[in-house]
């Protein structure tokens, strides 16, 4: 079955109970006992299983090519009960450049907590491969980065981690399973953030993570999920699951929009560098040509000059938002070193920018009156 099917099928028949095409909204939070105690129907309590929740997890996991899928109240949650499914002194390889709250939670929570977390460039191999001690149990890679956009090898990041024993975790959200499949390159966990692509409106808050396969881990991080009760609601769940039957055509949409934006502002005498796998210069655009199938609808420029100068041109645009998140329909340009912790790493100079559903020509139009 091709995504696109899966995508209106997969978890989501017709209702048995009326013939409804769209799934019913179930916001029970308890379900009726059988006579003899038991639970037929398979729901007990709505932390524990929901009908919606359900469908979401079976639909995630179909898109990616996974065994299951446990989804939670936001992708920052999901990532966190993965990382709790672990042991204080356990050690986790971590990018250097990624999702800034990911970077906080392991600083702030987990290392304290008792976490072993080594922070490594992901485009670089031998870096990775001097990284590993006899305690890894996991890598996490985010690829294409945020905001950096980079490229990590994704089949060179397995063989490594699966020769130390430990398991490789990617977190899909920027390329979405439409451009990139993780599991197919040796990952064994994927994660999302459901507000940004998969949601695709803007308008609702979740996160989902995905297994290759059964395992003691995985069964750890589905314990903490009914334990901890970080779920989303059922309402939050069917918007999701809305929101993901036009994902491919939004995701491809956007990728080929921003392929044109990218190589619009790779010639603007104004833009100093632009930050986009599509584009032949960047250095990870061979890599991504093998393991994407697009280069996906997020990216980043620096702008001559510095803050003061990124800062300006961001309040000139028109068209896009100044807002933070990607994903959406809407097209959203952010300073992202202004709103990241003390001591980012990314250049005072970037604005990254997510394009959403416009006509690509309105945007061109915007950036370039923008940056004038």
């Amino acid at each position: 079955m091709h995504i696109e099917t899966k995508a209106i099928h997969s978890g989501q028949p017709v209702d048995p109970a009326t013939g409804a095409v769209t799934p019913p909204i179930h916001l029970s939070t308890t379900f009726e006992r059988g006579p003899d105690g038991g639970y037929p129907l398979g729901y007990e309590y709505t932390r524990s299983e929901n009908p919606n929740r359900n469908a979401l997890e079976q639909c995630v996991a179909s898109l990616e090519g996974g065994a299951e899928a446990a989804a939670f109240a936001s992708g920052s949650v999901a990532t966190m009960s993965l990382l709790q499914a672990l042991s204080p002194g356990d050690h986790v390889i971590a990018p250097a450049d990624f999702y800034f709250g990911i970077r906080q939670l392991l600083k702030d929570i987990f290392i304290p907590w008792g976490l072993q977390v080594s922070f490594v460039d992901m485009s670089d191999l031998a870096r990775i491969r001097g990284a590993v001690r006899e305690n890894t149990r996991l890598l996490i890679v985010e690829t294409p980065s945020n905001p950096l956009i980079q490229i990590a090898d994704l089949p060179g990041l397995a063989r490594i981690v699966h020769a130390a024993g430990a398991l490789l975790m990617v977190d899909n959200t920027i390329a979405t399973p439409i451009l990139q499949r993780p599991f197919e390159h040796g990952a064994d966990l994927v994660v999302h953030a459901t507000t940004k692509y998969l949601g695709g409106h803007g308008d609702v808050l979740g996160g989902l993570v995905v297994t290759q396969a059964d395992s003691d881990l995985w069964q750890r991080v589905k314990h903490i999920q009914q334990l901890g009760g970080a779920v989303p609601s059922p309402f939050e769940c069917w918007l999701a699951l809305r929101g993901i039957q036009t994902l491919a055509y939004r995701v491809r949409t956007q990728a080929e929009h921003a392929l044109q934006v990218a190589r619009f502002l790779a010639g603007h005498p104004a833009v100093e560098r632009v930050l986009y796998p599509g584009l032949p210069q960047h250095p990870g655009h061979e890599i991504a040509k093998e393991q994407m199938a697009g280069f996906g609808g997020l990216l980043s420029f620096q702008v001559r000059g510095g803050q003061e100068e990124a800062m300006a041109a961001a309040a000139k645009v028109k068209l896009f938002t100044r807002a933070t998140s990607f994903g959406g329909t809407h097209s959203l340009i952010e300073h992202r070193a202004s709103i990241e912790a003390p001591g980012t790493q990314t250049p005072p100079n970037l604005l990254r920018i997510s394009i959403g559903l416009e006509n690509v020509e309105d945007l061109i139009v915007d950036l370039d009156q923008a940056l004038k």
